[in-house]
């Protein structure tokens, strides 16, 4: 049975759609605890929303999903470009830069990359949050490897994708290695070697 809201939290909670409580709800319990553990009845409760007012703004947890991984990949894409601009015009600062606020992310999001994270649990071919995420990580990989090719790599599409892995790799290592000192916090100086070894006469 969901708990009672407070009235700390029901006063400004009413000023937000229905809509937005159960999606910021969704977003935040399937990272939290995953897709599969969380049902329409625990959104609803958390979003002091009932399961009707769910279903009357999304047709299935499925297209709630979806929704939430479009939202992931539109913050993502915002914060990737964040972190070229100052860079426009030098494409290995670029990569740099990627190298390293990859890492700093790793250090703000513990769980691990929550797109990631997701797409082990959504088996199914069909699923349109599977689409979305596959979607977002080759399009990843084709920007690392224009930026690649914009820094004359000797072999681009190698480097890109031990790039990509490399990115990947760090996420998953925080669900295992925990504590301070984890392979994330390498990942610029790793990705340096990576990239001046592609590049050197």
């Amino acid at each position: 049975m969901c708990a009672a809201k407070n009235n700390e939290t029901a006063v400004p909670e009413s000023r937000r759609s229905a809509r937005d409580r159960i999606f910021e709800a969704a977003k935040d319990l399937f990272y939290r605890h995953g897709i599969r553990a969380v049902g329409v009845e625990s959104i609803a409760c958390e979003a002091d929303a009932t399961k009707m007012t769910l279903y009357r703004n999304f047709n299935s947890k499925d297209e709630l999903v979806a929704a939430c991984m479009r939202d992931h990949d539109r913050d993502f894409w915002a914060w990737w470009d964040s972190v070229l601009a100052p860079h426009t015009g030098d494409p290995q600062a670029q990569l740099m830069a990627l190298m390293a606020a990859f890492s700093h992310q790793c250090e703000e999001q513990p769980r691990g990359c929550p797109m990631l994270n997701a797409v082990v649990e959504l088996q199914e071919e069909d699923h349109p949050g599977r689409a979305v995420i596959v979607q977002n990580k080759l399009r990843i990989r084709e920007r690392l490897s224009a930026l690649c090719r914009e820094i004359e790599a000797h072999d681009p599409d190698t480097l890109a994708d031990a790039l990509y892995l490399l990115i990947e790799g760090a996420y998953i290592s925080l669900l295992v290695l925990k504590g301070s000192d984890t392979p994330a916090e390498a990942l610029p100086r790793i990705a340096e070697t990576l990239i001046a070894a592609h590049i050197e006469q």
